[in-house]
């Protein structure tokens, strides 16, 4: 229950966000106004949202996630962010998350693992190794998340620390992972 307030801020915000004129960031858009859900049906995306249901994690904040992932990359590992420092699927930041914070950069934990920093299934594990590590990215809020918009609005805010994040298109992203990914076996 010490979530419920979080959560309903979390639905408002998104919204307002969405019926705003102003709510896009100046983030990179990963697709184009004309983009439909099957366009967005990935393998990287199906992948992605079977290893975190994998981890224990609803169908709904598997897509959450895969919703944040595809606003930050397009879900392609070696995802440079144009004049900026975000690297990989999650677009951590060159000289901190990606190479640099002590026992939490991907760039440590490939070389802990023997594999390439550009691998998706390495950037899969290293997304569950923060969430499980360090409770300041927000595992257990995201559990107690039930509505695909309150997940989705966790993963950004916790995980992503992105600058202006565009909650509705990742909101968009992830109803689209949701019903691609969440309806079979």
């Amino acid at each position: 229950m010490r979530h419920l307030p979080r959560l309903l801020a979390a639905l408002a915000f998104l919204s307002i966000c969405s019926l705003a004129a102003g709510c896009s960031g100046t983030d990179e858009p990963v697709e184009s106004e004309g983009t439909t859900a099957d366009e967005l049906v990935t393998s990287n995306g199906r992948t992605a949202f079977h290893y975190f249901v994998g981890k224990g994690l609803t169908k709904v904040q598997a897509a959450a996630i895969v919703g944040n992932l595809q606003q930050e990359s397009g879900i392609d590992p070696t995802s440079v962010q144009p004049r900026g420092p975000g690297r990989g699927i999650a677009q951590w930041s060159n000289g901190a998350r990606w190479n640099v914070s002590r026992h939490d950069n991907v760039t440590w934990y490939a070389s802990q693992h023997g594999a390439s920093v550009h691998s998706l299934s390495l950037q899969l594990d290293f997304i569950w190794y923060e969430l499980e590590t360090f409770s300041e990215y927000g595992l257990s809020s995201l559990r107690h998340a039930s509505t695909i918009s309150s997940a989705t609005y966790v993963f950004q805010q916790d995980f992503e620390a992105c600058g202006q994040c565009d909650p509705s298109r990742r909101l968009r992203f992830a109803k689209a992972a949701l019903a691609a990914y969440g309806n079979g076996p």
